[in-house]
């Protein structure tokens, strides 16, 4: 098994080239005008040109306008939906595969079976979890969560784990939890900066756990 590696938080060319040279699978953009990493649309012009074919390009939104998803699916990119959107409109703006994000708080109890009847109705997403922020959603918090609760929830599916991750852990998330793909952005950075050497050590920190994995 190959996991697929997401390096988020791009926020311009030479970050996506960063990116893809370390080998990552996907890179994404942020569109939630409150994030320090927000991409207005003309920068998403001109990361989505920079792309190269068949690296995914992810444009991640938080409660967003219809009219910004279009946007953004009009360049190619894949939807990332972080906020409280409702599953039909997650269904209605993306039209096709997309990414939902569940966060999870450190005391989550949920039974798989209660998970999959609230998720169900994501019925083309791919499943993501982070860790909650003191809101009950946000992300970006540079905190983990147990690993193990994403791959009871997930119950078979494929599944993204974000959260807290860097070059030094996502190894053991891998080897723990056996996700379909990683999400990085905070833990590939010096001072919010992407950090060349942290992204190629986050890529190869994979990589080695998918060969251990298989061995």
């Amino acid at each position: 098994m190959r996991t697929r590696i997401k390096i988020c938080g791009c926020t311009s060319v030479d970050d996506v080239a960063l990116a893809v040279d370390a080998g990552a699978d996907a890179v994404g953009v942020l569109l939630a005008e409150d994030s320090p990493r927000h991409v207005p649309m003309h920068v998403l012009h001109a990361i989505a040109a920079a792309v190269p074919a068949l690296i995914a390009l992810v444009a991640v939104f938080v409660d967003p306008p219809s009219g910004l998803v279009d946007e953004a699916l009009k360049v190619g990119a894949t939807p990332q939906f972080h906020g409280f959107e409702p599953a039909d409109a997650c269904e209605g703006f993306a039209a096709g595969p997309y990414l939902k994000v569940f966060h999870l708080r450190p005391n989550h109890a949920v039974t798989p079976a209660e998970f999959a009847a609230f998720a169900q109705p994501f019925s083309h997403a791919t499943w993501m979890f982070d860790t909650a922020g003191p809101d009950g959603r946000s992300g970006g918090s540079g905190r983990t969560f147990d690993w193990r609760i994403a791959r009871e929830l997930a119950a078979g599916r494929r599944f993204v784990i974000s959260g807290g991750l860097t070059p030094a852990n996502v190894g053991e998330c891998v080897r723990t939890a056996r996700p379909y793909a990683v999400d990085v952005r905070s833990g590939v950075e010096t001072n919010g900066v992407k950090d060349p050497d942290k992204v190629r050590a986050f890529v190869r920190a994979v990589r080695e756990a998918d060969a251990a994995v298989g061995a």
